[in-house]
């Protein structure tokens, strides 16, 4: 099995330019972007020697002492198909909670590397089964990936949000550490050595998480176009200013506090605090022309990873804007230039 190292454990022990797109044949890159006004000036704490008291219950050292169960992979109906894969809608059991998703499995014996992908905000509201990734379930499933689509908790037919929307997102990224380890106790054609996480936009805030709260769960990362490291951020830029979010941006701060305020509470729920603990390379996609995720919040983020020892590879796409149109499929060959590296 893997060399993944339980919340339990880790609770014994203590609680590249802008416009310039790197060459593919170009090595691992030091980042060179200047940090956010919000990061914090001094390297990374790490969870695993955070102080032994018990940290706040909507924060990532909580997060990195939970029990992961992620179990029950269920195959319902089979949704596409085609000569080299196909794709069914699945559940599964993330704590008390059933998650839904689509799941893509290639033709064949198998085993298959595997990725598990963690789309971005759409509002739960309308989302529907296996949205907002579905290019990159396909592309995978074509190419002899199994790929599993996690729809998170309130969204389609997973169980409702418990917290409703006061968890920080944090549940989102149970969830996904739950599909890994589903995954992984399923009887399909999994290959357990072999296994990434990939997201995008707001799912890549979540593969963050996923990557400080278990450290060794998965073997590489690969996010495109992801959201702040600072939660901070991405709180300023969406809900705050959101007129049909100010109920949840009310609430959040009547329990949590004014960032000026409380910075310690969230500084406990942004990935980059913990990027020390970060064991697996990761890719990050971001294009130039971005105007929804700043490509600044990724040269800050590779930076602060470079400088805490992460393997960090910034990829930047010269006028590409957020979803990715016409660099697409650059991105997703580089993707697997990057995974058949690390996944070997």
């Amino acid at each position: 099995m893997r060399r993944w190292i339980p919340a339990v454990l880790l609770a014994l022990l203590a609680t590249a330019c802008a416009g310039a797109e790197e060459p593919d044949s170009a090595p691992t890159p030091t980042a060179t972007s200047s940090p956010t006004a919000s990061m914090p000036a001094s390297p990374s704490a790490s969870l695993s020697s955070s102080p032994a008291a018990v940290p706040h219950p909507v924060s990532l050292p909580a997060l990195a002492r939970k029990t992961f169960d992620g179990r029950g992979l269920r195959l319902g109906d089979e949704v596409a198909r085609t000569a080299r894969h196909r794709q069914y809608a699945v559940s599964w059991r993330s704590g008390d909670l059933t998650v839904t998703g689509r799941l893509a499995v290639p033709e064949g014996p198998g085993p298959f590397p595997t990725v598990v992908l963690a789309h971005g905000y759409i509002d739960p509201a309308v989302y529907v089964n296996g949205q907002g990734m579905t290019r990159e379930r396909a592309w995978f499933g074509e190419r002899g990936y199994v790929a599993l689509h996690v729809d998170y908790r309130g969204h389609a037919g997973s169980d409702p949000d418990p917290s409703g929307g006061l968890d920080m997102r944090l549940g989102y990224t149970e969830d996904v550490i739950n599909a890994v380890l589903a995954l992984r106790a399923w009887d399909g054609p999994v290959d357990d050595e072999r296994i990434a996480l990939v997201g995008r936009s707001m799912g890549g805030g979540v593969v963050y998480n996923a990557l400080v709260a278990q450290p060794g769960l998965v073997d590489a990362a690969v996010v495109f176009a992801p959201v702040s490291s600072d939660a901070v951020d991405n709180f300023e830029r969406w809900i705050r200013p959101d007129p049909g979010r100010g109920g949840v941006a009310r609430r959040i701060l009547s329990r949590y506090g004014e960032p000026s305020a409380q910075p310690a509470f969230w500084q406990g729920i942004s990935a980059r605090t913990y990027f020390a603990d970060i064991t697996e390379p990761v890719l990050i996609h971001h294009g130039t022309s971005d105007d929804s995720c700043p490509i600044g919040w990724s040269r800050a983020t590779a930076r602060l990873m470079e400088q805490a020892g992460v393997d960090v590879t910034l990829r930047t796409y010269p006028g590409e804007e957020h979803a990715f149109g016409p660099r697409f499929e650059l991105s997703m060959q580089r993707t697997e230039r990057f995974l058949r590296r690390h996944l070997a």
